[in-house]
């Protein structure tokens, strides 16, 4: 049965959505990347949600997280059995209500879901690109999308949100384009990655570049690293729980038997979770987007690349309103870096809000529905435009 309802079109979700497209950077106009590279023509895939006011100051910028995409919130057809990624937070009444506000994601370039990235065709061979793709970082995504702005005339946002890489997103924006952003909402993320997150990403790429298919980025037309991809999926999903949240939903129950099997086949509840998670994401992710996505998020240092070193230095750029969330069970981006980057803020003179929620869920608690969460975005979003 569809979950998509009357109810939904008439309050509760933004209803049916159309993915639309940008192209720039049309050669020999290409765009410059950090690493030194250069990329053209780049396209873009985004969604709007809501109405943009007549002076256009009502733009909230949504950033998605790792694996995310342009879709966050409504549905594409009648019959679709999910909406997007963020459909509970977005829309008519919601925290970011559309009502109120026009809301803006697009699909990170490096992406997989109509962004150009290793899986789209490179106009110079024909064939995608690979490998030969150029890296790109956060703030080269952040460039894309700041491109997006400008096709779109949009010369401010009335806020930027993301959480995890979104929330890198969001920090970027802030000190990248500041006279643009008035407020930013950055969720469960860090001003740079701990070796902790950086092994796990570093374990998952290998799953990929260890599998037979993956033939040095080179599988599109033949066999697909499907069973590397999944892996890394398996490995990366595990990080985005918690040990509560593991017990509440696994515990050590076995799936679909009274006993041990006692051989290699799933025994427990919680292998059986992780196989499908993996066999699921295979579906709709490329696995060469994984290895450049997971590196951009790796070399992320926004106290190296914007202050020398110093949060101190690099939030000296920044001038937006902050609300700095994280949760009491992401032990991926900790508490304590959200602090460091608080304290930070407020050695600047900025104004800024913080809560650390407590939640089950772990890293990914803020894409669970969350009433805490919902009332402090939509405050928050509230007291900016009341001020501006």
């Amino acid at each position: 049965m569809s979950e998509y309802t009357e109810h939904d079109k008439n309050g509760v979700s933004v209803g049916l959505v159309e993915k639309k497209t940008f192209t720039f950077a049309h050669p020999p106009d290409r765009m410059e990347l950090e690493s030194g590279a250069s990329l053209g023509p780049v396209t873009i895939a985004y969604e709007t949600y809501g109405t943009l006011n007549a002076d256009k100051s009502n733009v909230v910028l949504v950033a998605h997280a790792l694996t995310g995409d342009s879709h966050a919130a409504g549905y594409y057809r009648e019959d679709d059995p999910k909406p997007g990624w963020w459909d509970i937070m977005i829309g008519p009444g919601k925290g970011i209500d559309t009502n109120r506000y026009f809301v803006i994601c697009s699909n990170v370039i490096g992406g997989c879901m109509g962004s150009t990235g290793p899986c789209s065709i490179n106009p110079a061979t024909g064939r995608p690109y690979g490998i030969s793709f150029p890296v790109i970082t956060i703030g080269d995504m952040v460039k894309a999308q700041k491109a997006l702005m400008d096709h779109l005339g949009i010369e401010r946002l009335l806020s930027v949100v993301g959480g995890s890489m979104g929330g890198m997103q969001v920090l970027e924006w802030s000190v990248r384009y500041p006279d643009m952003v008035a407020s930013a909402i950055p969720l469960a993320t860090t001003t740079r990655h701990s070796a902790l997150a950086i092994a796990f990403n570093e374990v998952a790429r290998q799953a990929i570049m260890s599998d037979p298919n993956w033939n040095k980025g080179d599988y599109y037309g033949g066999k697909t690293p499907d069973l590397g991809l999944a892996v890394a999926r398996m490995i990366g999903h595990i990080t985005y729980l918690s040990d509560e949240a593991m017990k509440q939903k696994f515990g050590r129950r076995l799936q679909d038997k009274s006993s041990f099997s006692y051989d290699f086949g799933v025994d427990f509840q919680v292998e059986s979770y992780l196989r499908h998670q993996g066999a699921s994401f295979v579906e709709r992710f490329d696995a060469n987007s994984f290895l450049y996505i997971t590196k951009a998020a790796d070399y992320f240092d926004l106290e190296e690349q914007h202050g020398g070193g110093s949060a101190v230095g690099a939030f000296s750029k920044a001038s937006a309103r902050f609300l700095v969330v994280s949760f009491t069970s992401d032990w991926l981006y900790p508490t304590y870096q959200s602090k460091a980057m608080v304290t930070a803020m407020k050695k600047n003179g900025l104004a800024v809000s913080f809560c650390e929620i407590d939640a089950d869920f772990g890293h990914d608690a803020f894409l669970v529905p969350n009433r805490r969460l919902t009332e402090l975005i939509r405050g928050f979003l509230k007291s900016v435009s009341a001020k501006l």
